[in-house]
């Protein structure tokens, strides 16, 4: 009798939760050494995951999936090396866990302190990108989380290829932490509802995907979700800036990787300025086929496509960005270093940058190693997620016979 939904991720949370106390008795150096042995035997599997993962573009693209999805689900060799390097630079990076935040002497005669631990078991569902597989498993790891994965059907087969790998590597450790990273193999949405609902066997659900995924999980969450809805990011161009500088930021934030959620999807120029500038625009989107549009505030196109509108001057700029942004990663470009201040206080976004790309919202870029998402949200984390973000705490309290 096939099993339900309710089944899988009940037997599946259970491992995961024996994982997670294993995961717990750990020290750093051992789950270094099991980040290393993961990343040596992506290395060695790389030809069978690289199989796989022609299988499943074949398929996409047989399917009619956009080419903005086919770009995220294919991995090069540029992003499987840069994958197996994160999980290397994860190895490496301080582990938060058992961190001391702070700590308070009372007059009481107790001692406070806050300390970094795990989550427990996080669930992460995911759309196209393989590499967020061996991402989120290695940050996972190194905090003492075990994760249960659930990735799209366009990319199975590249998942599952990945997951034989770094369950074969976890179960040659010792310490019983074979089941610190599974994958649902099945494609049933009804596991997804699951996930979001396992109160008391998932601690926190994150989703790594589109704003259509976020919201079903989030509407169907008991347990706490961080996530991002999507990455309307701006680059605000002031009538202070370098305009060769200007057009090399719009050029990486917009053309280098138009379907990743901190590339640039709407240009503000200040109204001094386009008469001069926005020729230069056009000449470039020409030369770089970027489609522009002057009707799409707010739209996240991950493509081509870009809006463009004027504003009176930068404070004009940042009430438009805080009303039309999805508050992601958003940019000033001016020489005037007032004014980027002032930019970078009152824009209400995740990321705020002055003379930088907006692509640059990202752990690795962050020095985190690699990222397990990037959080529009207000509470807990915000940004790029990495190592620290992956933990909660606790007050650890001592005395000698205190009593209240």
């Amino acid at each position: 009798m096939q099993e339900t939904a309710n089944q899988i991720v009940h037997e599946m949370a259970l491992k995961a939760r024996a994982a997670a106390a294993a995961l717990r008795r750990l020290d750093s150096a051992e789950k270094n050494a099991a980040l290393l042995a993961i990343a040596d035997a992506l290395d060695a599997a790389k030809g069978d995951v690289f199989a796989a993962n022609a299988e499943d573009v074949a398929s996409a693209r047989s399917a009619g999936i956009s080419e903005a999805m086919v770009d995220r689900l294919t991995l090069t060799d540029a992003r499987y090396g840069s994958m197996v390097d994160g999980v290397r630079q994860v190895a490496g990076l301080p582990d938060p866990v058992g961190e001391t935040i702070w700590t308070r002497e009372r007059p009481s005669g107790i001692t406070i302190r806050k300390v970094r631990e795990p989550f427990g078991v996080v669930a992460v569902v995911f759309e196209s990108r393989p590499n967020v597989f061996v991402d989120t498993a290695a940050l996972c790891l190194k905090t003492g989380n075990a994760i249960i994965l659930r990735g799209g059907k366009e990319a199975l087969r590249s998942n599952k290829a990945l997951a034989k790998v770094v369950a074969a590597a976890l179960a040659a450790r010792p310490g019983g932490i074979a089941n610190a990273v599974q994958l649902v193999e099945t494609t049933d949405h009804a596991i997804v509802a699951e996930l979001v609902r396992a109160v008391g066997l998932v601690d926190v659900a994150i989703p790594r995907g589109g704003e259509r995924l976020i919201r079903a999980m989030c509407e169907a969450a008991l347990i706490p979700v961080l996530k991002h809805y999507k990455g309307v990011c701006h680059i605000y161009v002031d009538d202070k800036a370098d305009l060769a500088m200007a057009l090399s930021i719009l050029d990486n934030a917009k053309v280098q990787r138009p379907s990743a959620c901190n590339a640039a999807e709407c240009l503000l120029v200040h109204e001094k300025l386009a008469p001069l500038f926005l020729p230069m625009v056009r000449a470039w989107a020409k030369g770089s086929g970027v489609a522009l549009h002057e009707d799409g505030a707010g739209v996240e196109y991950l493509s081509l496509d870009l809006n463009v509108a004027t504003v009176a001057d930068y404070r004009a700029a940042i009430d438009f960005i805080n009303a039309n942004s999805s508050h992601h990663s958003d940019c000033i470009v001016t020489s005037d270093e007032a004014r980027a201040a002032e930019f970078m206080r009152d824009v209400d976004s995740a990321c705020v940058y002055h003379n930088v790309s907006t692509r640059f919202t990202d752990g690795a870029e962050f020095g985190m190693g690699a990222e397990i998402g990037i959080s529009t949200d207000k509470l807990h984390a915000r940004g790029p997620m990495g190592l620290e973000e992956l933990t909660t705490y606790k007050y650890v309290v001592t005395g000698d016979g205190v009593v209240r």
